[in-house]
């Protein structure tokens, strides 16, 4: 398959699973090898693509991020709303800070031991089982929306985002089993979730873009931005989907998916090893 197939294929992939709890590093290695772009470009591709998804966020919710601004607020929030204005500020900071700290103190053991089919493997398996329990664990509980949203339960997304260094174990599914563990509502945990992937995401796949831009060539720059692309498309739908989707099912059918595709990502991932 020609390098542009690839980059649509790995675009519609990244797309699909950024945003929903099934782990778009699972998938991303999974998909890799059996088209057989492994190895260092690939690495680098991810990074581009992942970027694209960033950006259906900064589209989607572009108003939410307009009313972060203080001196804006008047004209974009509604009453009330905790992510208004320095309040949102401090609580999308204080969600993101855990994972960049332990992220920097800790990344080079993750890509050293942690990027390997068992490890991720297991991740899967293990958040399938953890989304069923929490779902049980919430069921006829109270629930907030995310405009209630305080310190406290900000941090505590922030320290359940720090799981999802574990590749497979998918920053989606951390943040919003953690939400609704702290009393959010599915969509209002999603939704904080979406909004926090972004300075994540920005630092991790800036830092990495730094070290490897002036490497590639005219072709790995054209088949990164199809990627870029595709991904960005692709995510805006996944996004718009997932979130009617919470307003009338539970996170259950993507909890028995991870259960289900953990065995068949480790035979493939061994298979190419």
């Amino acid at each position: 398959m020609g390098s542009w197939g690839i980059a649509v294929i790995l675009g519609i992939v990244e797309g699909l699973t950024e945003f929903i709890p099934v782990s778009s590093t699972g998938h991303l290695i999974m998909v890799g090898n059996l088209l057989g772009f492994v190895g260092e470009k690939a690495s680098t591709f991810e990074v581009a693509i992942q970027l694209g998804a960033i950006l259906s966020v900064v589209v989607l919710y572009h108003e939410r991020f307009l009313r972060l601004i203080p001196i804006n607020r008047a004209p974009y929030s509604p009453l009330g709303s905790a992510l208004d204005g320095w309040s949102g500020i401090i609580r999308i900071g204080v969600a993101t800070l855990p994972a960049l700290i332990v992220g920097f103190l800790v990344r080079n053991i993750i890509k050293r031991y942690l990027f390997a089919p068992l490890p991720v493997a297991a991740a899967l398996f293990v958040g399938g089982i953890a989304i069923l329990a929490a779902e049980r664990a919430v069921r006829r509980r109270p629930t907030s929306a995310v405009d209630t949203l305080s310190l406290g339960q900000a941090l505590g997304i922030g320290l359940f985002q720090t799981l999802a260094l574990w590749p497979g174990t998918s920053r989606s599914a951390a943040t919003i089993v953690g939400g609704m563990l702290l009393g959010l509502d599915r969509k209002g945990a999603a939704e904080f979730s979406f909004l926090i992937a972004v300075p994540i995401m920005m630092a991790a796949t800036g830092y990495d873009l730094l070290k490897i831009h002036d490497k590639l060539s005219g072709a790995e720059t054209a088949q990164f931005a199809i990627g870029f692309a595709v991904a960005f498309i692709v995510a805006i739908t996944t996004i718009r989907w997932f979130v009617r989707l919470l307003n009338r099912w539970s996170l259950a059918p993507f909890a028995w998916y991870r259960i289900a595709v953990a065995p068949i990502f480790y035979l493939l991932a061994r298979s190419s090893v």
